[in-house]
């Protein structure tokens, strides 16, 4: 009798456990119950819209809800950081960002927008390396060589970015700060537009991310002469780093994550941050990141918020030291 009543109170226990993880199931499928639209503040084709597209319907998928995402370039992500604030914070809207984000601040004295007030991370997705690409007919084979020939009496070297302060430009100032030289600065639309140019010989230097210079490199159109993390990439073994190269410490990576109004629900951020987690860990999405010469990164919440008042930081002493 007496182990009939302990297997009893054993059901009963494990029948309210059940109940009980049952309900939270059910009031965290609650949490969103509506669309999700996505913003992503570039033109379609560039990298953080190719990886828009990667992760919403993976996202659609596990929270039944459609996402949507939509296109709002202009002014370095301030058009589409704005679009964001325009939106009720209940209507569930993100806003995919990558390092320029984190550049404005220090850009742009007054925005109609408090950075680190009025936005709120939810989680960061990837960080990619640029590399040092050159025209694969100039004479030069190595980062050194191109320091040299840039410190030569009478040398006009310039490079190519995705337009002023962007996280292209400011690679390109950082190199010439640590490598003691000076490229011109010529800004474009993209960086894409940027690697083209580089391609086709009419500039000399750009710092494209992997993904965008390697259609180039393969076609061999344009050489990489070194990828500025403190590592070699998987996927370019052979190119040496900065850093092996003679510029000590050079340390330069575009990082890609996703933010939404500092109005919206905890329990919604929480939420979507958690589902943003378990995306990045699915071997397909890494997969697909790496293709791209990505490197899955996972910072939610707080501390992603702490990590983009440093970039912050970073990002503002390397524009007053190139004032």
């Amino acid at each position: 009798m007496r182990r009939f009543k302990t297997y009893a109170r054993q059901a009963l226990f494990a029948g309210i456990c059940l109940a009980m993880g049952g309900q939270a199931l059910a009031q965290e499928a609650q949490v969103i119950k509506a669309p999700v639209k996505v913003i992503v503040p570039f033109s379609p084709g560039a990298l953080i819209d190719i990886l828009a597209r990667i992760y919403a319907p993976r996202l659609s998928e596990r929270i039944g809800q459609p996402v949507v995402v939509e296109n709002r370039p202009g002014a370095g992500g301030m058009v589409g950081t704005q679009r964001l604030l325009a939106e009720p914070p209940d209507k569930n809207t993100m806003l995919f960002v990558s390092s320029s984000y984190a550049v404005n601040p220090s850009v742009h004295k007054s925005m109609p927008f408090d950075t680190l007030k009025d936005l709120s991370g939810v989680a960061s997705i990837a960080h990619t390396p640029t590399l040092v690409i050159v025209n694969s007919a100039r004479p030069v084979n190595t980062l050194r060589e191109l320091i040299e020939s840039a410190k030569q009496p009478g040398a006009h070297f310039n490079y190519g970015s995705a337009g002023v302060n962007s996280a292209t430009d400011l690679v390109g100032r950082y190199f010439n700060q640590e490598a003691g030289i000076h490229l011109e600065h010529i800004p474009y639309k993209g960086v894409q537009e940027a690697a083209a140019e580089v391609a086709a010989g009419r500039i000399d230097v750009s710092f494209p991310s992997i993904a965008t210079a390697l259609p180039f490199i393969k076609a061999g159109q344009v050489k990489p002469l070194a990828v500025t993390s403190p590592k070699r990439s998987a996927l370019l073994p052979d190119t040496p780093t900065a850093d092996e190269q003679g510029v000590a410490g050079f340390d330069y990576s575009i990082w890609y994550g996703v933010i939404m109004s500092a109005k919206t629900e905890q329990p919604v951020k929480e939420y979507l941050a958690k589902q943003i987690a378990q995306i990045n860990q699915d071997p397909e999405v890494v997969k697909q990141l790496e293709s791209q010469g990505l490197v899955s990164q996972t910072i939610l919440l707080g501390e992603f918020d702490q990590y983009i008042e440093k970039e912050i930081g970073k990002f503002g002493k390397i524009l007053k030291s190139n004032q």
